[in-house]
């Protein structure tokens, strides 16, 4: 799970989506990046167990998978904030 949370964009995106659910568009417009590689970033942090998915109708919404990874990955973040 920490190879997976080392990279700087799958941070980023698992800190968007822990203030709110979103759709793969909202978060590679927000993360800067292109849906694709959005959506490759996001696969690796579903299969890891971190986010959760729900089509409805054309859009993957995504979400923290549970307290504990939201608690995970806040913990991180502010680990490499002190380290930045």
């Amino acid at each position: 799970m920490f190879r997976v949370l080392g990279n700087e964009s799958r941070l980023l995106l698992l800190s968007l989506v822990s203030h709110e659910n979103r759709p793969v568009s909202a978060l590679a417009e927000a993360a800067k990046m292109s849906q694709p590689l959005t959506s490759q970033h996001l696969r690796i942090l579903r299969d890891a167990g971190l986010l959760e998915a729900d089509r409805r109708g054309k859009e993957v919404i995504y979400r923290i998978a549970d307290h504990h990874v939201e608690h995970v990955v806040r913990d991180a973040i502010a680990h490499a904030r002190e380290n930045a």
